[in-house]
This record gives C-alpha cells, structure tokens and sequence, in this order.
C-alpha cells in the first residue's frame, strides 16, 4: 500500500497536508494561519476568536437548509514527542509518515493523529460538495493537550449550532457520550530543618517497577501507586525506630499514576539491620498485593551518604499520617453506565521545594459535578486536619451521560444499517473538551467518535487505516440524517 492509494483520498490527503505544518500546544500559530488561508480559499465565511480557535461555516446543500445546524469539531494542536536517537524540531520540522502494514505511523515521533485526522476530516468535508448535509459550522480549538485552553476561552454566541460531532475518540465501532470533569488539589507543608543526631545511619527507600498509567483511563485496574506504598513503608518504621527523614520525592505528572518514588532517612546505626529485614518482610507482602497488576515492582534500600538535615518530627508526622489517610483510586462506579469509574482521586506527586516546602499534587475527576466537588473537599479536609495549606486549580466541567440523546440515537441507528453490527456506547473517566461547551452551550446535544488510534502521546502513535474510511463513511450518513429544525 502507498500513501497515493489511502481511502478515503480526501482526508489523507488533507492528513498529509496538515503533517507539514507544526502545530505543538500553545505555539499553533502557523496551522491557525493554514486555516484562515484555507477558508479563504474556497471562499468560506471564517472566525478566529481571541484564544485562536478557528470557526469555518459552509452552507447547506440545497434543499437541505432546514435541517438542525451541526458543529463538527476537534482540536489543532499535537502532543510532540520523539524518541532519544531522532533529530526532528517540531517548531518546524514537518511530520514524516510512513505506512506499517495496515497502520499510519511516523518516523520516530508522535504522528498527531491526535487529533489530527479529525482537523483533516472536517476540510475534505469543507472542500467536497458532493456530500449532503445541513448547515454546517467546523470547530478547532487550540490547546487541547495541554490546558483546554481554547475551549475554556470558547465565548457564548461563536457558533450555533444545535448538535456537536466531537472527532476526537480513539476506537472506531464507539460513540462516547460523556467524560469526567476534574480538579487539581494542591496540599503545601512547611517544616523546619533539624539537625540528624551523630552515628546516624542514613539510606535511600526506593519503590520503582510499577506500570502507573493514566490516571483517568488507568485508575480502575487497581495498579500500586509509589507515593502510597512508599508511605506505608515510612510510617511503619517511623512508628518503630527514631527515624528522621531527610528527603523525600515520588511520582512526577498530576495525570499520571505515581510510578516510583524514595525516601532517605536516618535511623540509629544499631537499627540498620532490623530496618532492611522488615523491608524485605514488607516487599514480599506487598509484592504478594501487586504480583496481577505490578508484577515488576520492587522496594529496594541501599546507603546514602550521612545527611545532616532532615525535617522536624512533628511535620514528618502530620506528613506521613495525612499521606496515609488521603484516597486514592476508584471512589464510585456510575450508576448510569455498568463498568464506568464515576469519581476518582490521584496521588500524583510528592515534592520538596526551596523554603522548607513539601508540596503534594493530587487530582479528582468525576462525570458528576457535584461528586468532585465531595472528593476535592475530602482530599482538602485530609490535608488541613494535618495542618498543610490546600489551594485548587480552576479545573473542568465534565459531560454528563445522556443515554436518551437524539443524536446518539441517529448515530447508533446508522452504524447499524451500514456495517451489521452495533455501535458500543461509552462514556470515559478522562477529559474531553466536550464537558466545556455544554457548559457555555447547556443546549448542545453531542457525541464523540472517531477512527482508531493506538500508543497516543508517544512515538510509538499509529492509526488503523481502514478505520479511516468506516469512520468516514459512518460520519457521512450521521450528517445525511440529521433531523429538521423544530
């Protein structure tokens, strides 16, 4: 197969166009630009508001002006990542393709399907007047990846209309119909340094080999978070020996599951011996918890260089205690969809600033405003009754299911008619953009879907090629059958 003979031709080519412009988060600059020339071009009425999001509208074919206004939508910007040995500059470098058998992948790069092939899915719909639909309004929000920056700064009245297509799912055969809103805790304990008494045996706890994963998509499978297992670990010796700590660091990205973390601490040099033999007693238990999920993880301790400072006893204490009480993981399932997380929370990271800080990241999500406002409230109570300062980031409105939805409706039916099988119908415990216009746009009636992607934010990104062409064809018949304005 050559990228010549890509079905359908219209958005693989307009896929391979958009390859060459780069686009990161926050520096979209030039594929807003691509697009302002684009509308231009073919003679279509073209918006771009304060934040860089693009509108381009295209009338109706005729005859059919009196169908409900759609919005296709998906976002401009790429998640740009390379792997170690590739030169590539995605300031300005293009994208290099290449095809794998029956997958679209680059050359050592994120491919930027995400959410790529949705832009270039809505200009072959722009440019092909072949194809029958209602009016048309197509959405690109910047920033996606990165803050949803576009779609929080998306001002009432930028477009109308009544049904939202959203293009930006990653599993073909599934309409998504709602996501998980969330917010960042950030909880802030300061200390005083102590000195560490002399003939102190000082060494370093590592938690390392965890899978962590996404701490939407992942949160249900139950994988070992480092920062708790390392705090288990502490607390019990803390409780035992006169141990000071010295220093301690786990986890890294808010929306990740901490996948390592260590601690150095000083105990008396008398106590060195006992300290490794209740770690490796604690190793096996909790590798015995893990061995399903975490069958790589591993507790290790080795020496460490005398340390003359360490924390103060009381705000160790009130540390490990509030990291021991805190949740982390599922904390309700939905009662709308079986299976679906509805509300979670995330240790994310644990860190030591200048100043004598230690500052802990946490996020909460859940498909229920009011459910993430109860576990960002549990998470604060936590963190004060231990004596931190807690502070909350803006966070973002999720998308509540609506299993009753018109044109989910529409869109079930005609997967149906046109390939034999049911859609399955879905809602994720992760973040779309979704949740933001209904907040602006309470009346919008939406779904999500989109062709299927594998390995996304990674160099290892590919997309199932003939996906392309059901979600294609799939997306044409949607629009075919939109419904007459009431």
């Amino acid at each position: 197969m050559e990228k010549k003979d890509l079905k359908p031709a219209g958005v693989f080519r307009y896929f391979e166009e958009i390859c060459q412009v780069p686009r990161p988060s926050k520096k979209e600059e030039k594929m807003i630009a691509y697009l302002k020339e684009f509308g231009k071009k073919n003679g279509l009425d073209t918006l771009v508001d304060e934040a860089g999001n693009v509108l381009i509208k295209k009338p109706a074919t005729p005859g059919l002006e009196n169908r409900k206004t759609v919005v296709l939508q998906s976002h401009i910007d790429m998640v740009c990542e390379k792997n170690n040995d590739v030169n590539h500059d995605f300031l300005n470098d293009p994208i290099e393709t290449e095809i794998d058998g029956e997958w679209l992948k680059a050359k050592g790069t994120t491919l930027g399907a995400d959410n790529g092939i949705g832009v270039a899915t809505e200009l072959a719909i722009l440019t092909d007047d072949s194809i029958e639909h209602g009016p048309l309004e197509c959405l690109f929000t910047v920033d996606e990846e990165t803050g949803l920056t576009g779609a929080f700064a998306l001002k009432e009245g930028f477009m109308n209309g009544e049904i939202l297509l959203n293009l930006d799912s990653e599993d073909e055969g599934e309409l998504f119909i709602g996501c998980a809103g969330g917010v960042d805790s950030v909880a802030e304990f300061t200390y005083n340094e102590v000195s560490v008494p002399a003939g102190y045996f000082c060494c370093k706890i590592q938690v390392k080999g965890l899978k962590g994963g996404h701490s939407g998509g992942d949160i249900h499978l139950g994988r070992g978070n480092a920062n708790k297992i390392l705090n288990r670990f502490l607390s019990q010796a803390f409780k035992k020996y006169d141990l000071y700590l010295c220093e301690i660091d786990g986890g890294n990205l808010r929306n990740a599951i901490a996948r390592e973390a260590h601690a150095i601490v000083a105990i008396p040099e008398a106590d060195k011996h006992d300290l490794r033999a209740d770690l490796n007693i604690f190793a096996s238990e909790v590798q015995a918890e893990y061995n399903v999920s975490d069958p790589e993880l591993q507790l290790l301790m080795e020496s460490e260089n005398t340390c003359e400072k360490a924390l103060d006893k009381d705000t160790t204490r009130r540390l490990l205690q509030a990291l021991y009480a805190v949740p982390h993981g599922v904390y309700a399932m939905s009662q709308d969809i079986p299976g679906l997380v509805e509300t979670s929370t995330n240790l994310a990271s644990v860190k030591m600033k200048p100043g004598c800080i230690i500052r802990i990241e946490t996020s909460q999500r859940s498909s229920t405003a009011s459910s993430k406002q109860d576990i960002a409230t549990m998470v604060r109570t936590v963190f004060e009754m231990a004596g931190a300062r807690v502070s909350f980031g803006d966070g973002y409105p999720g998308w509540k299911p609506n299993p009753h939805s018109e044109i989910l409706g529409i869109a079930t039916e005609s997967y149906q008619r046109l390939f034999g099988v049911e859609a399955k119908v879905k809602a994720i415990h992760a973040g779309l953009e979704c949740g933001l216009f209904l907040d602006k746009y309470p009346s919008l009636d939406m779904i999500s879907f989109g062709p299927t992607l594998q390995g996304v934010h990674s160099p290892d990104e590919r997309m199932l090629i003939p996906t392309v062409q059901k979600f294609w064809n799939h997306l044409l018949d949607i629009l075919k059958h939109i419904p007459a304005k009431q």
